[in-house]
């Protein structure tokens, strides 16, 4: 037995320090675990070192936690000492208001308990909250023989009006368990099941980690912003850069995952000026003359922000704004003694001054309906905008929030120092310390970053058209060029249409001309067949009868050509949504003609690059090919024939923050020709902020059908070997808390739609994440991209990953900018019982073949083409209204509003239904 040394961790050979494989030992059969249990390591591909942005952790007693974080080394093997019984002790927080206080209030209420009411009780016990119903202490609090009790508490400065007693606040703690967190490391070593007693371990840990930083920093969630470096965007935002930080259990042990964040605020200062930002008015605007559009708008923007009102004695408090209300000279309210005023008039008979602008709208705060004039309010700074962002920021927050590798690993570095993560004191006495580096002189040891060899893996080979010269390409650095290759199937455009939305004044002859050359030359490069260059163009009014004249342009169409168009080719302003809308919603759902968009300013002196990527795009919708995998990089899965396999994609996208009856949308796309280049869609409609795909058996059978039926007419099998063999469901946006839920119902979804068809392949469900927090940095700059990044196909199965669980990080797309992340892969069903070398060979393999890219993309394409498909969902609907007429009216039941949504919505025209139209 190694000796037991408290706050030491002895050496564990892991292939971060000897190169080899990990040496962690099978998890033993009595662990339960949500996933598949790991069945090993990959091997395939080269190594390289690298960094990930997480340091390492050790446990030890607040009394030994500055001991010397040296390894120890035992004689005959190599083991980690056992981590020190340390105990927390875990209360339920009651607060007896009826109504939500909100998670500030309800810190306000638990320090004003330990600092003034209970003060004795909480001593020595450094307890935290997580603002909501979990208090978390290193010592047990003397709550009395029950263990349970309940605590009167005020809050200064909350009482409204001095002459009434002030509000008396219940709250009500009570012991729920005692934990040691000796757990968590017989958790990491994979001889102990995630349970309630590891969750809430690790909810304590989290919740200690943050309790300075919160109080220094605006804050959500595990992400904390500071101001410095902070940059204002326009309409009344500001972004602050800031930082994430979260302690996770992984096979090397507990780690603090630390990233960088990027925090949205509202501008600080008056409140006049941030309106006037958000319209871009001038003051004299914000009246009662104001656009009702523009007033709703600005009130959804306004609710819930904080501000500091001058009252009219000439205090101050701080409300949150409920809504916009009337001008402060048309608002009127009754005094004491019946006498009726305005709002404008009381506050100059009280302050015996007039306000600088009686004719502006007030705001609404409080819950009591009181009406300030927007001169007397001025926003606190630190506010979080958690609402929709602008689209038409997105550009500012990509550009703020990109750095590059370097860059960013330096910022971690910097944002473990702001956050104080080693020397917290709350931390030090939850027994949570950091290893550090061994001092080397004159350096001094810094927090010790995760070190490790991940594996590059080969890059599929991909063919084209197997008739031309050279038809195969073998990508370099995540990307690869068509130069005398053409695609793998491509299709015929006999007629086409090219429509200008914007006038001749703005977009001449000249640049139709262009468009039709550069379009159709790339379609012929590409091996597509143009029998006819010149299309039938027309200008229409972006603002008139969209529909009619797309009508009408077809008809032109085959009156000149005497055939049908092909495809519209569209050219849209630069902010054209409801346009784009039309053209789609036509093409799609109501003609079955392809359509593709394009923004006028990009077709202005275009390059030949520009016009072959919507060549790409085109000939999928068409029903084409452009290129497909070479089935021997994907270990069989994709080339046996005794097996034929179906991959499968699923996302669900929810509404905009705010929203709370708007529906979620779920789609599910299917490959239906075995070389998984050739997709089919469907969609559903379901409950406002529902991940669970409820339709998940109706449209597992549907997209079945569409593949067997593909096999049978197409590939010409006989009925009785249609059937796939095998089913790889790849599922986007679960998050880890949610991994149980999904294997218990959708995975029996899917088996259910396997059984309604008499089919029996064995399936295989994947979890693929991208809303995580860690990256891969290269150790060595000969190993990095030519944008600074971990090379395409850099995956890691070690180390950082689930202490049980068959998980792994692929990072499969070249850098362009910023520091790319990796995509985290879960398997939570395997009744094909993959190897790992095979099942990430399938992945990487899969995010080559996204129709619309000569590059690899960070998820694999069925995957990609699900979430473009629940995006293009709204498009179903009728664009008069963009979405059901009775959701927006103001019906507030949810049921409702559903149901106005799935009878609103209309389905894919059976034209296109059977083709890429989402490409």
């Amino acid at each position: 037995m190694p000796p037991k040394t408290k706050g030491r961790r002895v050496a564990v050979p892991t292939a971060s320090r000897s190169g080899a494989q990990s040496t962690q030992a099978p998890t033993p059969g009595h662990i339960t675990t949500v996933g598949v249990r790991r069945p090993g390591e990959g091997r395939s591909g080269s190594t390289i070192p690298i960094n990930v942005n997480s340091f390492i952790v050790k446990m030890a007693p607040p009394d030994n936690v500055e001991e010397s974080s040296d390894t120890v080394a035992a004689t005959s093997e190599t083991v980690k000492v056992p981590t020190p019984d340390i105990f927390v002790w875990h209360y339920d927080v009651a607060f007896s208001d009826e109504r939500n206080l909100g998670v500030g209030m309800n810190r306000d209420l638990i320090q004003q308990l330990k600092s003034q009411v209970a003060p004795a009780i909480f001593a020595g016990s450094w307890a935290v909250f997580d603002g909501r119903k979990n208090l978390y202490a290193v010592s047990e609090l003397n709550l009395g023989a029950t263990d349970s009790r309940e605590f009167d508490v005020i809050l200064p400065g909350m009482q409204p009006n001095p002459q009434l007693p002030p509000r008396v606040y219940k709250v009500k703690l009570t012991r729920v368990n005692k934990i040691n967190l000796e757990i968590l490391d017989r958790f990491c070593q994979g001889v102990q099941a995630h349970d309630n007693s590891v969750t809430t371990a690790l909810q304590a840990l989290n919740i200690a980690l943050r309790e300075e930083p919160s109080q220094r920093f605006p804050n959500r969630g595990r992400s904390f912003y500071t101001q410095e470096g902070s940059q204002p965007i326009g309409g009344g935002l500001v972004l602050w850069r800031g930082y994430f930080q979260s302690v996770r259990p992984a096979r090397y042990g507990l780690l603090i995952n630390v990233d960088i964040a990027t925090g949205v605020m509202y501008q600080s200062g008056h409140l006049i000026d941030l309106c006037r930002a958000f319209l871009g008015v001038p003051v004299s605007q914000l009246s009662g003359n104001l656009d009702p559009r523009m007033k709703r708008a600005l009130s959804v923007f306004l609710f819930g922000v904080r501000v500091r009102c001058t009252n009219a004695a000439g205090g101050t408090r701080t409300y949150s704004i409920r809504r916009l209300g009337p001008p402060a000279n048309q608002v009127t309210f009754t005094l004491q003694g019946g006498v009726t005023t305005t709002v404008a008039n009381y506050f100059q008979q009280i302050n015996n001054h007039p306000l600088s602008y009686p004719h502006l709208l007030c705001v609404e705060v409080g819950g009591r309906g009181a009406m300030i004039p927007l001169e007397l309010c001025t926003v606190l700074p630190g506010q979080l905008m958690r609402k929709e962002f602008p689209k038409d920021k997105r550009d500012a927050l990509v550009k703020f929030s990109t750095m590059p590798p370097k860059v960013r690993l330096a910022s971690v570095r910097k944002g473990f120092e702001e956050l104080r993560i080693g020397t917290s004191a709350h931390a030090h006495n939850f027994g949570l310390s950091i290893e550090m580096t061994a001092p080397l002189a004159p350096a001094q040891p810094v927090p010790r970053l995760v070190s490790t060899e991940a594996r590059v893996l080969k890059a599929p080979r991909l063919y084209y058209n197997p008739k031309t010269k050279n038809p195969t390409a073998v990508p370099k650095f995540g990307s690869w060029n068509m130069v005398d290759k053409q695609f793998y199937d491509a299709k015929v455009i006999a007629a086409w249409v090219l429509v200008s939305f914007e006038p001749p004044n703005r977009f001449n002859q000249r640049y139709v001309d262009d468009i039709a050359k550069g379009f159709v030359s790339a379609c012929r490069r590409a091996g597509m067949t143009v029998t006819d260059a010149d299309p039938t163009v027309k200008y229409l009014n972006g603002q008139g009868n969209i529909t009619r004249d797309l009508v009408a342009a077809g008809d032109q169409c085959y009156a000149d050509k005497k055939k049908k168009p092909t495809v519209f080719v569209a050219v849209l302003p630069d902010s054209a949504g409801h346009i784009y809308h039309t053209v789609k919603h036509w093409g799609d759902i109501t003609m079955g003609i392809p359509t593709q968009c394009l923004k006028a300013t990009n077709c202005v002196h275009a390059k030949e690059n520009f016009w072959f990527n919507v060549a790409l795009k085109v000939n999928v919708k068409l029903g084409g090919k452009n290129v497909i995998v070479d089935p021997a990089n994907t270990s069989g899965i994709l080339s046996e024939p005794r097996t034929p396999a179906i991959i499968m994609g699923a996302d669900v996208t929810h509404p905009a923050p705010g929203s709370t009856t708007r529906p979620s949308y779920a789609a599910v796309v299917a490959s239906v020709s075995l070389d998984a280049a050739k997709y089919v869609a469907t969609q559903s409609i379901q409950t406002s902020r529902q991940e669970l795909i409820d339709d998940l058996k109706e449209m597992t059978v549907h997209l079945l059908k569409e593949h067997m039926s593909y096999r049978e007419h197409i590939d010409k099998v006989p009925p009785a070997e249609r059937a796939p063999k095998r089913l790889i469901f790849y599922r986007d946006g679960v998050s880890e808390s949610q991994f149980q839920q999904v294997k218990d119902m959708e995975i029996p979804r899917i088996q259910a739609a396997c059984r309604e068809l008499k089919i029996n392949p064995k399936i295989t469900f994947i979890v693929v994440g991208k809303r995580h927090h860690i990256r891969f940095f290269p150790a060595v700059d000969r190993d990095a991209d030519r944008s600074g990044n971990c090379p395409a196909g850099t995956i890691l199965d070690k180390d950082i990953t689930h202490p049980t669980e068959f998980d792994y990080y692929l990072q499969s797309h070249g850098g362009i900018q910023g520091t790319s992340r990796p995509g985290h892969y879960s398997v939570l069903h395997d009744d094909n019982n993959f190897p790992p070398d095979s099942l990430q060979a399938l992945d990487f393999a899969l995010c080559h073949v996204y129709a619309a890219a000569t590059r690899s993309v960070s998820i694999p394409a069925p995957v990609y083409y699900a979430h473009v498909v629940c995006d293009r969902l709204k498009l179903h609907f009728d664009p008069a209204t963009s979405g059901s007429s009775e959701a927006d009216s103001g019906s507030v039941d949810e049921a409702d509003v559903l149901a106005a949504f799935k009878r609103d919505w209309k389905p894919v025209h059976p034209n296109q239904a059977k083709k890429m139209w989402f490409s």
